[in-house]
């Protein structure tokens, strides 16, 4: 670990006051121009995630600390801004998120050289995040290909090699992937949330797909533990909203929650906005379970009726007609 130095650095403070409990949107992988193939300064960035309504974002330039400074007189009571880095190396990418000002993760490892355990140290000794990043992007270097211990989440949503929509074959692999991991991993009670960014280095990118948190606050510290605890869901955009819930008996559980069920039925319900004619789609360990189609306006609200003896977890996913993923769930966990 290095910390780098910047004359005349001004860094964003670390929470923004008055801001409580709540649901809270954001981008957790923003690249300025400073990053190979960014074409926006980092007021551009600043400007455009107000734009679309993001209440925080993440800065992860590759592999360089250099913006961290540029950002204290760009946050606000209406943005807050994580620091962090992406590490890019030739065996994949991953995100540090929550670093210390000008703080760098080194690059410099490789699959089995036992290297990248250091770097993952210093960002967890730093209280940040290590997350795997477009685990099946189609270049080189892309592909993720180290063992995903000491990750603490995946990107299985990256709207950066999109088009119209911020979906592709990558993260359809990734999702499914993902959702095969959790079947072997949630029983053993240590699974791996699912985050969703925009990896924004052109105009109009950022905010597509968002992460939406649930914190204790508008503040670093308050959204990582967000994310670390799977208390998330992943919208195409601010056109989405989504409520997700399990109930049992008068027991209720959220996203990323645990809900005690024992032998009683439960009642997933997930309420939407933003997605006309979409399909919601209730998945647990066995796959999809039950799917339903939503109103041509785009507003409903869908139960599914299950027990802690016949799933394992609950989670969401919302596609368009078109097969696109609109809105995707971390789990709800049954025990």
């Amino acid at each position: 670990m290095t910390t780098a130095t910047v004359a005349g650095a001004e860094f964003p403070p670390r929470r923004v006051a008055g801001r409580g409990r709540g649901w809270y949107r954001g981008d957790c992988h923003v690249h300025s121009r400073r990053s190979h193939g960014g074409e926006l300064t980092p007021e551009e960035l600043a400007a455009a995630a107000r734009e679309v309504g993001l209440d925080f974002i993440a800065v992860t330039e590759h592999n360089t600390a250099d913006t961290h400074g540029a950002w204290g007189s760009l946050a606000g009571d209406d943005l807050l801004v994580l620091l962090g880095q992406e590490i890019v190396t030739d065996s994949g990418h991953w995100l540090a998120l929550g670093l210390e000002p000008g703080q760098v993760v080194d690059w410099r490892h490789k699959p089995h050289d036992g290297l990248i355990d250091r770097a993952q140290d210093h960002v967890h000794q730093a209280g940040g995040l290590c997350v795997v990043a477009h685990p099946h992007a189609p270049y080189p270097s892309g592909t993720f290909r180290f063992p995903l211990q000491g990750f603490d989440a995946v990107e299985v949503w990256n709207g950066l090699w999109s088009s119209d929509l911020p979906w592709n074959a990558d993260n359809e692999a990734a999702v499914a992937e993902w959702g095969r991991a959790l079947a072997a991993e949630v029983p053993h009670g240590r699974w791996r949330p699912a985050i969703g960014n925009s990896d924004v280095h052109l105009r109009g990118q950022i905010g597509t797909p968002e992460t939406v948190v649930m914190a204790e606050e508008l503040g670093s510290g308050a959204l990582l533990a967000g994310i670390r605890a799977g208390h998330t869901w992943i919208a195409e955009s601010g056109a989405v909203g989504l409520s997700f819930t399990a109930r049992a008996g008068d027991r209720t559980a959220g996203i990323g929650e645990r809900l005690e069920a024992g032998d009683a039925a439960v009642v997933a319900r997930v309420e939407l906005t933003g997605v006309p004619s979409g399909t919601v789609s209730f998945l647990n360990d066995r796959g999809v379970t039950h799917r339903e189609v939503l109103p041509h306006g785009g507003a409903g609200s869908i139960d599914w009726h299950t027990g802690g003896q016949e799933s394992t977890f609950v989670r969401v996913e919302v596609r368009h007609p078109s097969g696109h993923m609109a809105a995707l769930t971390n789990p709800i966990i049954m025990i």
